[in-house]
C-alpha cells in the first residue's frame, strides 16, 4: 500500500524547569525542496543543554538551521547537509554571542516520503515506531544509559547502581558547534504502513515507561495526532515527577492514499506541579 497521507501534531510541557529548553517544528515539501506536491513530511525535535536561556537558543537555532537546509537544498537526500547547518549555526551564535558559549542540544528528525521513514538523529532524544499495537524504539541512544546497562548485563556493574547513576544521561554526542562524535544516520528507509504512528520526544517522555507509552498510543491509536500528543503529556504531567524535564512530543499517523496537509502544532499544555 502506498503511503501517502500523514496526519501530524506535536505538544509541549515545561515540567519542573523554569524554562523550556525543547524546540520542534516540521514542514511538507516536494521531492525538490520546494512546497509544492508535499511528497515529504520533516518533523524535527531538539533538547537545549546549557543552562537557562542558552538551552532554548540552541534548540531552537537548531530546529530553524535543518528545516531550512531541508526546504532549500535539491539533493534527494538532504539529512546530513540540514545536521551540519544546524550544527554549524549554534557555533555561529557562540562566536556572535559569547554568552551562549558552552551550549547545545540534541536531535532527531524523522523525513518520511514515498519510500518510506529515514531518519537523522544526535543525542538522546527518542524515535518511536509504534505498529500492531507494539512500540519499537528506532533510534540509537548516544547517551550513557546504554553503556551503563551493557556493564551491567556483563556483570561489571550493579544493576540498580546502572539504573540510577548519575552519569545515565551525560551525553556522548550533541551539537554543540564542534565534531559530533556520533551520528545515526541510517541508509534504508522502514516502509510503513496504514496506520503506523511515528513519534518523536525529547527525553522528558522517559517519565513514562516504554509499557505505558504503547497503552496510551494502543487506546488512541483510533484518535487524531493532536489527541495522542496530548495524551502522552497528560500523563507525563500526572505522574507528578518533582524534577521533572520538559517534555515534547510530535506525532506522525500514517492514513494510507490522499494528500498530506499540513496541520497546526498544538498549543504546549499548561504547566502542573
Amino acid at each position: 500500500m502506498s503511503i501517502t497521507h500523514f496526519a501530524h501534531a506535536s505538544a509541549a510541557i515545561i515540567g519542573a524547569r523554569e524554562n523550556q529548553e525543547d524546540a520542534c517544528g516540521s514542514t511538507v515539501l516536494a521531492a525538490d525542496g520546494s512546497d509544492a506536491g508535499a511528497q515529504m513530511l520533516v518533523a524535527v525535535v531538539a533538547d537545549g543543554m546549557g543552562g537557562h536561556a542558552a538551552g532554548e537558543e540552541a534548540s531552537r537555532t537548531a530546529v530553524e538551521a535543518f528545516l531550512d537546509v531541508m526546504r532549500r537544498s535539491t539533493e534527494r537526500d538532504r539529512r546530513f547537509s540540514a545536521l551540519e547547518a544546524a550544527n554549524a549555526a549554534i557555533m555561529q551564535r557562540t562566536i556572535e554571542e559569547p554568552q551562549f558559549d558552552g551550549m547545545g542540544c540534541t536531535l532527531v528528525s524523522a523525513v518520511i516520503d514515498a519510500d518510506g521513514l529515514r531518519w537523522v538523529s544526535v543525542g538522546d532524544s527518542l524515535l518511536y515506531l509504534f505498529r500492531n499495537g507494539r512500540l519499537r524504539r528506532l533510534n540509537a541512544d548516544h547517551s550513557m544509559a546504554p553503556v551503563l546497562d551493557d556493564l551491567a548485563e556483563r556483570g561489571l556493574m550493579d544493576r540498580l547502581e546502572a539504573r540510577h547513576s548519575p552519569r545515565r544521561h551525560h551525553l556522548r554526542s550533541a551539537l554543540t558547534g564542534r565534531s559530533m562524535e556520533m551520528i545515526d544516520l541510517p541508509d534504508e528507509p522502514i516502509a510503513l504502513e496504514a496506520n503506523d504512528c511515528v513519534l518523536l520526544a525529547s527525553d522528558g517522555l522517559e517519565t513514562l515507561p516504554e509499557g505505558v507509552i504503547e497503552a496510551i498510543l494502543r487506546r488512541q491509536q483510533g484518535e487524531g495526532a493532536d489527541r495522542v500528543a496530548d495524551a502522552l503529556l497528560e500523563a507525563v504531567a500526572a505522574a507528578a515527577e518533582p524534577y521533572q524535564d520538559n517534555a515534547t512530543v510530535f506525532v506522525v499517523q500514517a492514513r494510507g492514499d490522499g494528500e498530506c496537509a499540513e496541520i497546526e502544532p498544538t498549543q504546549p499544555l499548561p504547566r502542573r506541579g
